[in-house]
């Protein structure tokens, strides 16, 4: 590895580094400039990993964010396979290994990485993925087969789409919930109850209220035990319970983090003026507190805020929220956050959609095969237009409260 001379360096491989990196050229930033990832390959799309790539639909070359000649093209030195292990704030430097990579500025952009079962309960035996990179999914791909026993745990979004892709694909799939219900952080339960019924009628066996007492097996997974004492047998085992924001680099440099993530000001700096932040890695102010989004939509969002706030814009972050999951031949789109949110409104128009309320405020919206709904409601509440819960349960045509 050549030794950069300076300029910008973004320390991570995915969507927020490869949007700040376009962004800064687009701006007309001339400098050096450096992306590193860890990962062996260009930064690329992790939503379909869980989808259309692992049902076969996607082949590998369209994840790709960017072309590869689009890197030596725009003048990015784009390194891969590179683990920085320490930032030296003094001398403004990385290290990798013996090699140092000097900086100007600095960006993390280093995500997250998915939460894994402790070895103590069998969570080390082969046979068991987390779903998050090119590699997880390369990995269990061949475990896909017609007449498996798949064991899915975690009831979130993940854990969901990685059961529809294998009922769809034939197998005997079993998702188990420890919370009471599925979807139980992130959604209300009518949400959870629409999604439950779409997979109960596709013959995905949902347990929710148990949890995992132990995976079984000597070497691979063979079965897991719950809480009740059920024992189910597994083929292999698909773990979906979460993330943990990559800032271990960060507070080891002495940066001031949040909850493992790194604390940033408004404009995505960190407590070093020399190092900023932006996408799943970063918690930014938010009206209630710190606030950390994981997202595609933030990750291109705030990378390229980040990029104008490195070019001198003085910008403040103010987030759109918006989600999506594909889910067998539902599309669940999701506006705005719900927390806090104590009303909600169910409408039924081209599909079903959910309106959540905090007070008189309308704060986000679920649309489960509805765009229509889905794209009323985001403007509704990117324009922070006042609507009221029986507006929206009343009102015929959504799009006459755009008026």
């Amino acid at each position: 590895m050549a030794e950069t001379k300076g300029g910008i360096v973004i320390v991570g491989g995915g969507q927020a580094a490869a949007s700040m990196a376009a962004k800064l050229r687009a701006l007309g930033y001339v400098g050096a400039l450096t992306v590193i990832g860890e990962e062996p390959v260009p930064p690329y799309q992790r939503p379909p990993l869980s989808k259309a790539y692992l049902l076969g639909h996607m082949p590998v070359e369209r994840l790709t964010l960017r072309a590869d000649d689009w890197w030596e093209q725009n003048g990015i030195t784009l390194l891969t396979g590179v683990r920085i292990e320490a930032i030296d704030r003094v001398a403004k430097r990385l290290h990798s290994g013996t090699e140092v990579i000097a900086y100007d500025q600095l960006a993390l952009c280093t995500g997250a990485t998915p939460r894994r079962l402790t070895a103590a309960i069998g969570g080390d035996l082969a046979g068991v993925f987390t779903v998050r990179s090119l590699a997880d999914v390369d990995a269990m791909s061949g475990q896909f087969v017609k007449g498996r026993n798949l064991v899915v745990i975690g009831g979130g979004y993940i854990g969901l789409e990685a059961a529809a892709v294998a009922c769809k694909l034939g197998l005997n799939v079993t998702l188990i919930e420890a919370a009471p219900r599925i979807l139980g952080r992130v959604a209300c339960a009518e949400t959870a109850a629409a999604v439950r019924d779409l997979h109960a009628g596709h013959g995905v066996t949902l347990i929710e209220g148990c949890g995992l007492r132990r995976l079984t097996g000597s070497d691979w997974v063979t079965g897991a035990e719950l809480a009740d004492g059920r024992l189910l047998p597994a083929d292999f085992v698909i773990v979906g319970i979460g993330v943990t924001p990559e800032g271990g680099l960060a507070e080891a440099a002495g940066l001031e983090t949040h909850a493992g993530a790194v604390a940033v000001d408004a404009q995505g700096r960190s407590s070093d003026p020399a190092i900023w932040a932006a996408g799943d890695c970063a918690a930014f102010p938010g009206p209630e507190g710190r606030l950390r989004l994981e997202s595609v939509g933030n990750a291109i969002d705030m990378g390229e805020l980040v990029a104008k706030n490195m070019l001198g814009a003085g910008k403040s972050y103010v987030p759109k929220p918006w989600f999506w999951s594909d889910q067998f031949d539902a599309k669940l789109q999701i506006a705005g956050l719900n927390a806090g949110y104590d009303r909600v409104i169910t409408r039924r128009g081209e599909g079903l959609s959910f309106w959540y309320f905090r007070g008189p405020r309308l704060i986000a919206v679920d649309a489960l095969n509805d765009a229509r709904a889905y794209m009323v409601g985001k403007r509704l509440i990117e324009g922070g237009s006042p609507v009221t819960p029986e507006q929206i349960a009343e009102t015929a045509e959504l799009k006459a409260l755009l008026k």
